[in-house]
């Protein structure tokens, strides 16, 4: 094969190369934000962060509000929040990354259809909720379900073997009932994590303590209940939680809205392929085009878990739930 060709075809992959790691430069100097918008609208831009689905861990969620803080091109923060809860730990962390965030700039708490229990635990810290009237929310409560295929198995002749060290480290087997002690025991656990949670709704709301724990029964309401009883501000949609958070944040008129990805990796990844980047740019424009080719590439990528060795209870692997 003749060299000229194996050159050029060299020189082509190390010009795209240079280009893309040139424009990732730019993307990153353009958003790095520590107190220059650069070309970019300065504080008169409202940044929308999402939280979806399940709430199962918190760092992306935490990191991307630990980053808003400091970033002078937002004036204002809207959490759009559409999530039936989750596990506990990270919907504290959450929780406490929404305060800390508060504490720089105006956080607005958006709720979409369900913002309920470990949703709405992370949308009490922010300065106001805004619902629509048949949102779900509240439901500020604890759960752990646990299984006894005890009967099932001796019809099924089958008889499981459990080694142990220490009195409780069986407790919620699937392979016995529970014990009244150990019932007892999670009892106590819970109604402790559901204190957690009435105080920490009792603190954001700026509710009368009495008041919150009567309201804390689990119960669902909808966010024009939720409004009636003061765990919601204000009714609407989020195009009102944007105006509310503008508002807020002392811009006049209109603001500018940006999409902020909780996605985490690589600061050149983030700088080219991020929500941010994508709207900052015009409709059909490269960098969109590439935004748009890395978000199709990323939801078509299962996410394999690495295995670990944890500390936990060894049925009940999922803890309580909000």
């Amino acid at each position: 094969m003749p060299a000229q060709p194996v050159r050029r075809a060299f020189g082509f992959v190390g010009g795209f190369l240079a280009l893309f790691f040139v424009l990732a430069f730019v993307m990153a100097f353009l958003r790095a934000g520590k107190g220059s918008t650069g070309f970019l609208p300065g504080t008169s831009v409202v940044a929308v962060v999402p939280l979806e689905g399940e709430i199962e861990r918190s760092d992306d969620f935490v990191e991307t509000l630990a980053d808003l803080q400091e970033d002078q091109r937002y004036a204002a923060v809207v959490v759009r929040i559409d999530s039936p809860g989750g596990a506990v730990a990270p919907s504290q962390e959450m929780y406490e990354a929404v305060r800390r965030l508060r504490e720089k700039k105006p956080v607005i708490a958006s709720l979409g259809s369900v913002a309920a229990s470990g949703g709405y635990y992370v949308a009490s810290a922010a300065d106001t909720i805004v619902a629509s009237p048949g949102t779900l929310t509240g439901s500020i409560g604890v759960i752990m379900s646990l299984t006894n295929v005890r009967g099932l198995m001796d019809k099924l002749g089958v008889e499981a073997t459990i080694v142990t060290a220490g009195k409780w480290k069986d407790t919620g087997s699937p392979f016995r009932a529970v014990t009244p002690e150990e019932r007892a025991m999670l009892q106590k656990m819970a109604d402790q994590v559901h204190t957690q949670f009435i105080d920490a709704v009792a603190a954001g709301r700026k509710l009368d303590p009495a008041k919150a724990r009567e309201i804390a029964n689990g119960r669902v309401y909808t966010g024009e209940e939720g409004k009636q009883i003061g765990l919601v501000d204000e009714l609407g949609g989020l195009e009102d939680a944007v105006r509310i958070a503008g508002t807020r944040g002392g811009i006049e008129g209109r603001p500018t809205i940006e999409r902020v990805s909780t996605r985490r990796g690589p600061w050149w990844w983030r700088a080219l392929f991020s929500e941010r980047s994508a709207s900052q740019f015009r409709p059909g424009s490269v960098l969109a085009m590439l935004d748009s080719l890395a978000r199709l590439g990323g939801e078509g990528t299962a996410e394999s878990e690495t295995p670990q060795l944890l500390w936990r209870l060894p049925f009940a692997t999922e803890g309580f739930r909000w």
